[in-house]
């Protein structure tokens, strides 16, 4: 089984909106003074800066026998095959599809995905359902994900 790393990070518009909300922040402040101006420029500005990059970097890794996704972590021994998902695909599993005990690593703004089953009759989530934006690289990990033949 092979490493593998990705880090899915915010858009880069969304860093526009960290320094509006700055900007928007030092607008309202204006009245008092130019040094609460600032400081609401600076505050503004740095608390959306931390929300944006606290949403937007969550990592996904296969280490040391297990895969890492956010804040789950399961042993590779328990998923199955990996299925690539393009964009229509990825919209169909995350409306209509989806299943409610599935565990979802969403992020809106990356249109592939990659859906995992989960083989482990103790676990209860069905399945993985991951963002992406290079769902292909998955493909050296599999037949079968978790198996060794």
């Amino acid at each position: 089984m092979q490493p593998y790393e990705e880090r899915l990070t915010a858009p880069r518009s969304w860093w526009f909106i960290a320094v509006l909300a700055g900007i928007a922040m030092a607008l309202i402040l204006l009245p008092l003074g130019t040094l609460p101006m600032l400081c609401g420029l600076i505050g503004g500005g740095a608390l959306t800066a931390v929300a944006v990059s606290s949403y937007g970097s969550v990592r996904i890794r296969v280490v040391g026998g297990a895969l890492i996704a956010g804040d789950a972590r399961i042993p590779v021994e328990a998923l199955g095959e990996p299925e690539v998902l393009d964009a229509e695909e990825a919209r169909a599993w995350r409306t209509h599809k989806a299943d409610t005990r599935a565990f979802m690593l969403l992020r809106g703004y990356v249109p592939t995905a990659l859906r995992i089953e989960v083989t482990d009759p103790a676990d209860p989530t069905p399945y993985l359902y991951l963002s992406t934006r290079s769902p292909s690289a998955w493909r050296p990990l599999s037949p079968p994900f978790g198996r060794r033949a």
